[in-house]
């Protein structure tokens, strides 16, 4: 049987792996434009890879010690990766309309500059907006503190 410190190690690893395609994600459809069909495929590979190299391992590996390990630190860092799932579920009903609204106007392969992204959705598509940039920007600041107290757990428990 795989040692429990081998298990952590390569959870650590793999959860580490995430945070670059998160950032080159990031990067790439910040920087990138027009916002093509290529362009968000090409983003949409590197945030999946990430969620995939975080997820798996949680739900794999994390979730089932959960019960036996809840107090103390294990606790906030369930929390923080709860909070960080949450805010990404509500980021993610925001970009459902943003696609809608783009796909219906054909932005993603004929891009026009003079029709203003407000323009294309019914009076809330700013709200979706917003509601896409708090849930990007909380799971990104909730999954950085769940990391970095998942490090200090690792240190405590197998390291130190």
């Amino acid at each position: 049987m795989v040692s429990d410190g081998l298990v952590a190690t390569v959870v650590l690893l793999s959860v580490s792996l995430s945070l670059p395609c998160f950032l080159y994600g990031a990067y790439y459809i910040i920087e990138t434009e027009p916002v093509t069909w290529d362009v968000l495929v090409h983003h949409l590979k590197f945030v999946t890879t990430g969620l995939v190299l975080t997820t798996v391992p949680m739900v794999v590996w994390m979730i089932p010690r959960l019960p036996d390990q809840l107090g103390g630190l294990s606790a906030v860092h369930a929390m923080l990766g709860l909070q960080a799932y949450a805010l990404l579920a509500f980021g993610g009903t925001g970009i459902v309309r943003i696609f809608r609204a783009k796909r219906e106007h054909d932005l993603y392969n004929e891009y026009d500059e003079d029709l203003l992204l407000d323009e294309i959705g019914d009076e809330t598509f700013s709200h979706w907006r917003s509601r896409l940039r708090i849930g990007v920007f909380g799971y990104v600041i909730f999954w950085l503190l769940a990391y970095l107290v998942g490090i200090v757990r690792f240190a405590l428990r197998y390291v130190a």
